[in-house]
């Protein structure tokens, strides 16, 4: 296990660049004071250095909000944020102790947008987890097909997609007139449930006829999961812990 200067002192980091980045996107982001110890610590579990974009992001960087709080990012954040947005280390279970022994085989999850979608960077065993793509690419569980989609992007890729304006393509169709200020109300522990669920032939016909209300997200993530298995009887696995 690789100790704390030697994940930190490196050549070329990606921060402060990565901050200039983010706070020139196209996309309307919001990012959260980080808490440094916290930080620090996560680094040190994940064993990736600050020359990544996942190093720096998780060292520098409280969380990411996307499209007034669509898309949350998770980071190291201060203990009190304007989302009570919870930290990357709490989503994927990180031991409250560094342990060497741990390890995030199967993936890490990124990020959660309202609806229970999830990004998740896939570990070294994607195969034994059931989902597709390549070690080290993102994939995303969509809440409208209840599957995996793998995005054929890594880390850095996907971190500056999510920046640049192109999350109004991805989610066409799962976006209706108003939405901006339904995500502005809610923590970053709640998301926004539907009815009719959104993978139902009701919703895909017509959006607009559905109702929303504001639910813990891991009340989403759990019916997700739960009726995934019920309708094809996959479980798409960990979909991270709010």
């Amino acid at each position: 296990m690789r100790e704390l200067r030697e994940l930190t002192d490196v050549e070329d980091p990606a921060w402060p660049g990565l901050g200039e980045e983010l706070a020139a996107a196209a996309a309307r982001c919001e990012l959260l004071p980080a808490d440094p110890d916290r930080g620090r610590a996560s680094l040190l579990q994940l064993q990736v250095t600050a020359r990544s974009y996942l190093g720096a992001f998780v060292l520098h960087c409280g969380g990411l909000l996307v499209d007034d709080g669509w898309l949350r990012v998770y980071g190291s954040p201060a203990a009190a944020n304007a989302r009570d947005l919870p930290s990357l280390a709490r989503v994927n279970g990180f031991p409250d102790v560094v342990d060497p022994a741990w390890r995030a085989e199967a993936g890490l999850v990124l990020a959660h947008d309202v609806l229970g979608g999830v990004f998740l960077l896939n570990g070294p065993a994607p195969a034994g987890a059931g989902r597709p793509g390549a070690p080290g690419e993102v994939v995303y569980f969509a809440p409208d097909s209840l599957s995996w989609e793998p995005l054929g992007a890594g880390h850095g890729a996907w971190l500056s997609w999510t920046v640049s304006g192109a999350l109004d393509g991805f989610y066409e169709g799962l976006r209706r007139p108003g939405w901006r200020d339904e995500v502005r109300e809610l923590t970053g522990g709640q998301g926004l449930s539907s009815f009719p669920p959104l993978w139902s032939a009701e919703a895909r016909q017509d959006l607009s006829a559905t109702s929303l209300r504001a639910v813990p997200l891991a009340e989403l993530l759990r019916s997700g999961r739960d009726t995934a298995v019920q309708l094809d009887g996959t479980d798409p696995g960990f979909l991270g812990v709010t």
